[in-house]
């Protein structure tokens, strides 16, 4: 069983990689690659997109990488492999991104990104640090995750999830705000798993061992 953990620079993998590595030991899930080849993606059997920065560049450097994300689309869609986005790689499930300018995503959960707007005007943007998790609906990969476990955010937008159902947790900022989506084979968290210490490695772990 290998997991594909796509580079397409849009952010530092080393973290990502070593949780991911470190949890495929523990529960016996086989190799995690890095790689930005679409092969190798195509032949994997769970994949994981992260992403740090602007929704439009992750978006364009994806793209811009031959064969790259059609890989990923037919993977996903097509042969139902196991997904998980992080962070901007979450947002691109998304229908459309509003960051700086309106950029499609691939359209898996029904949804836009939008700017958070916190209600106290105290609060800053970026969504910066720890937050308590509140779960919405259950779901394997959170198997063993609670309401008030915490979760590491960096974020200025967030998605705005047409159906309610697809939300599987929130946080509290001033109002609510979407942490984890999910339908299917498919899942994403806003916040970084491999930054938020014994709830985001469970996680992590319990991705590797899902069977959907």
């Amino acid at each position: 069983m290998t997991t594909a953990l796509v580079d397409y620079d849009s952010g530092n993998l080393h973290s990502a990689q070593k949780a991911f590595e470190r949890m495929a030991a523990e529960v016996g899930a086989g190799p995690i690659v890095v790689t930005s080849d679409p092969d190798v993606v195509a032949a994997a059997d769970r994949i994981v997109l992260p992403g740090d920065g602007a929704f439009p560049h992750c978006r364009a450097e994806l793209f811009a990488r031959t064969g790259l994300a059609e890989a990923i689309v037919e993977a996903v869609t097509q042969r139902a492999r196991p997904f998980m986005g992080i962070c901007v790689g979450m947002q691109m499930m998304a229908t459309t991104g509003h960051e700086h300018e309106e950029t499609p995503g691939f359209g898996w959960i029904a949804g836009n990104i939008r700017k958070i707007a916190p209600a106290d005007p105290t609060l800053k943007v970026p969504h910066m640090g720890w937050n308590d998790l509140v779960i919405d609906h259950p779901h394997p990969v959170l198997d063993g995750i609670t309401s008030g476990d915490h979760a590491y955010f960096v974020h200025s937008y967030a998605m705005d999830v047409t159906d309610p159902t697809e939300r599987l947790a929130h946080v509290d900022y001033a109002g609510e705000v979407t942490a984890i989506i999910g339908r299917d084979t498919m899942i994403g968290t806003q916040f970084h798993p491999e930054k938020s210490q014994g709830a985001g490695l469970r996680m992590i772990g319990n991705f590797l061992t899902w069977t959907p």
